[in-house]
């Protein structure tokens, strides 16, 4: 029996990588009884868009491009009462979900072979506020803004050096933010240097938590903050820890929850899935527990 498959391409992700082997993607789909419609989006917020209009008529919703795309078509599809599987054509820059899921990064054969002979797992999805969704990070501090603040030329140009270059370009200007988060069973105050809800072994690309650490399908994200430390050399017991996984550092704080609530003292600026999420002074954030099935 044939399925019906819709596919959300976003043709500026990783620099139009895309276009490499699509076309027997789309053979081998058609091969293994998927007739797929594509939809090419051309402004953010499309993805959305044409996940809530036309998601329900379709078997398998496949995105093709980077996270933050990922994340406006399962915003799309939260709109459902009975959303379709989800396929990934990961072809960002950082493809934080593809690690996480193991997923074939920059490679629409194999990634359409995944599609057809993965299995759909349960997925969380989280809630940014009163704003939407995000598909598997929202954060705020050191390094946040990276994602959305460097120039798209030089994502097309550089890739993922882009995203270091920019990084490198902010150390002058981290800060704490003072704050209280309040969490399932608890609630934290001091002076932060981040902070983040996830659900993900991968952040950025370059910071992993260890798989054990992590379920993409229970129901609870994981909450990570990072005090500020009293004296300069906490910095290195930081990065150490975070470098090594032990995450043994008394500054660095992993927990889980369902929930966390964040209350600052002035506003802070987000970030939602690498793209901007506004500034906030009060935030809370939620796991809403596998509304979607993703193949892998």
């Amino acid at each position: 029996m044939n399925k019906k498959l819709m596919m959300i391409v976003n043709p500026a992700a990783g620099r139009g990588a895309y276009r490499t082997n699509l076309a027997d993607a789309l053979q081998l789909l058609d091969n293994g009884g998927c007739r797929t419609t594509l939809f090419f989006t051309s402004r953010r917020g499309d993805a959305t868009a044409f996940a809530a209009a036309y998601g329900a008529e379709y078997d398998t919703v496949v995105c093709v491009g980077g996270d933050g795309t990922l994340s406006e078509v399962l915003a799309g599809l939260m709109q459902l009462p009975a959303p379709p599987c989800v396929g990934y054509f990961p072809m960002g820059t950082a493809n934080d979900v593809a690690t996480t899921l193991d997923l074939p990064k920059n490679d629409a054969l194999g990634a359409a072979r995944r599609v057809l002979e993965g299995t759909p797992h349960p997925f969380d999805v989280g809630g940014f506020g009163d704003e939407g969704y995000f598909a598997y990070i929202a954060a705020f501090g050191a390094f946040t803004e990276v994602s959305y603040a460097t120039p798209q030329n030089q994502k097309k140009a550089l890739g993922h050096l882009a995203y270091v270059l920019q990084g490198m370009a902010q150390l002058p200007k981290i800060e704490a933010y003072r704050a209280r988060v309040e969490y399932d069973g608890g609630a934290v105050e001091g002076r932060f240097l981040y902070g983040s809800m996830s659900n993900s072994t991968s952040v950025a690309g370059i910071v992993r938590l260890r798989e054990e650490m992590v379920s993409l399908g229970d129901g609870q994200s994981e909450l990570v903050l990072v005090r500020e430390p009293i004296a300069i050399d906490g910095f290195g017991a930081i990065v150490a820890s975070v470098l090594s996984q032990s995450f043994d550092c008394e500054d660095l704080l992993i927990l889980h929850t369902k929930k966390a609530r964040f209350l600052f003292d002035k506003p802070v600026a987000w970030t939602r899935d690498g793209e901007d999420g506004g500034l906030h002074r009060e935030l809370e954030l939620r796991n809403y527990p596998a509304p979607v099935r993703l193949i892998f």
